[in-house]
């Protein structure tokens, strides 16, 4: 006979960003919580994802900046990527992080469960043997990283997780996928020294940006001396003395010391009794109606386990409106085209809003305008190549604001306000931004949408 744990007002099934989202904001609405987690409070964002890759790609960009000292007047010697001392460093940053995010879950009076959850009825989780009743669940089990099927043996052929733990930097890869993943992984090998090899089946690298920011990636990335097979499936692979050789589709083959298999990341929803409850499943993502409820009991579901943006910004802001939604605060609901989207590679990539072929297809009248960092003072000094490009429906509000170049990722924010606020650009183009900042490449690119292109030539 299973034990009880109690009964919650929300019980959550996983610590990731939706869930411990969820319930930091449920218990400050004076919820009981519990909140259920098999691995690390914190999940793929803080332990496998956003902050271990970005600490690498921080790395990555010192190392850069030390092979490329003397342009700027500085002599250095670039030795080599002590690869241990990198993840020292990357999981100092993460522990930081941990005992924070565990600290204010006990601050808050959230019952933390370590264990592996399982769904056993529209009001229940049971961990172990240990039966949690919530007159509120919510699904937040996340993502893991796709395989396509391939034998992953975390030394020839490795994933994203493995990649964040290697002890030595590969002479060569070949990373399957040019989306957010393959692209943030290749840039930190090729800074690294190792030569890259990006295969992508779609004609562009980041399919899902505006075309024009994926031309100046993939420029950019030559120069780096980044190679991408683009338009190209992936056939096959086998395993040879050094490494690995890759079959693309056409007979092409290319051997690296590595392949990293970065075709995105697949919703963890087998085997959780999702289905048995009653939840409905599509290629393994819950479905859920705009208020994230999945149509069963009190049952919901946020983040990487929807079919939402895999982002870990958008699974935070799901839970925090699950829990006012349960609270009854009725907040309005996410707009999606308004989250903002970065890619962290060298050069970053940025965007909010949508492209111009989403708004042509929504039936807007576009105009466009775009910005070259080379007229931007600071993207000077900062030696960075790249764009601001804007879309804005004629007459109208600004639609989508699409960045390449470094620090993309801090400049979209501003991109995010105008959007979100469906400001016109002769509002923005008001409003004086400091110089040198990279922040003036926005305001000249409104400048020049509202009639007054200050630096821009014709």
């Amino acid at each position: 006979m299973s034990e009880s744990g109690g009964t919650f007002d929300l019980v959550v099934l996983g610590g990731g960003s939706g869930g411990y989202s969820a319930a930091l904001r449920a218990a400050e609405l004076g919820m009981s919580v519990a909140l259920i987690e098999k691995d690390k409070l914190g999940g793929t964002c803080l332990h496998y994802g956003c902050i271990p890759t970005k600490a690498l790609l921080h790395s990555a960009e010192i190392a850069e900046s030390t092979r490329e000292s003397e342009s700027v007047g500085v002599k250095a010697t670039f030795e080599g990527i002590d690869l241990p001392a990198v993840h020292k460093y990357k999981d100092k940053v993460v522990d930081g992080l941990y005992k924070g995010l565990t600290g204010l879950i006990q601050s808050r009076q959230i019952t933390a469960v370590e264990g592996e959850g399982r769904l056993t009825g529209a009001d229940e989780v049971t961990v172990g043997g240990t039966v949690y009743k919530g007159r509120n669940i919510l699904l937040a089990s996340g993502s893991e990283p796709k395989t396509l099927g391939l034998d992953i043996d975390g030394e020839k052929v490795i994933t994203s997780n493995d990649a964040l733990t290697m002890d030595r930097v590969p002479k060569s890869v070949v990373v399957l996928g040019g989306g957010v993943i393959g692209v943030e992984f290749a840039s930190v090998y090729r800074s690294y020294g190792a030569e890259v090899t990006i295969v992508e089946a779609l004609p562009q690298l980041l399919p899902l940006e505006d075309e024009a920011s994926s031309k100046l990636l993939s420029r950019a990335f030559r120069k780096r001396g980044i190679s991408s097979e683009l338009n190209t499936p992936f056939e096959s692979h086998k395993l040879t003395e050094s490494g690995v050789e890759v079959t693309l589709q056409g007979g092409k083959t290319i051997e690296a010391e590595v392949l990293l298999v970065a075709i995105g990341r697949g919703p963890v929803s087998k085997g959780l009794g999702y289905e048995e409850a009653g939840v409905s499943l599509n290629r393994g993502f819950v479905q859920v109606d705009e208020n994230l409820h999945t149509g069963v009991g009190n049952i919901y579901a946020v983040g990487d386990l929807i079919e939402t943006l895999q982002l870990a910004h958008a699974g935070f802001a799901e839970g925090i409106f699950v829990a006012e939604h349960i609270a009854g605060l009725n907040p309005p609901a996410i707009d999606y085209d308004g989250v903002p989207r970065v890619t962290y590679c060298e050069p970053e990539v940025a965007s909010v809003g949508i492209t111009a072929r989403t708004a042509r297809e929504r039936g807007y009248e576009v105009e466009e305008m775009t910005y070259n960092l080379a007229g931007n003072g600071k993207s000077r000094i900062l030696q960075t190549q790249g764009a601001v490009k804007l879309v804005a429906e004629k007459d109208g509000p600004v639609l989508g604001v699409h960045i390449v170049g470094s620090r993309a990722g801090e400049l979209v924010t501003e991109g995010q306000l105008v959007y979100n606020w469906e400001a016109l650009p002769s509002e923005v183009a008001q409003l004086i931004h400091a110089h040198p900042t990279q922040s003036e490449a926005l305001g000249e690119a409104h400048l020049a949408l509202a009639g007054k292109p200050l630096h821009v030539h014709d």
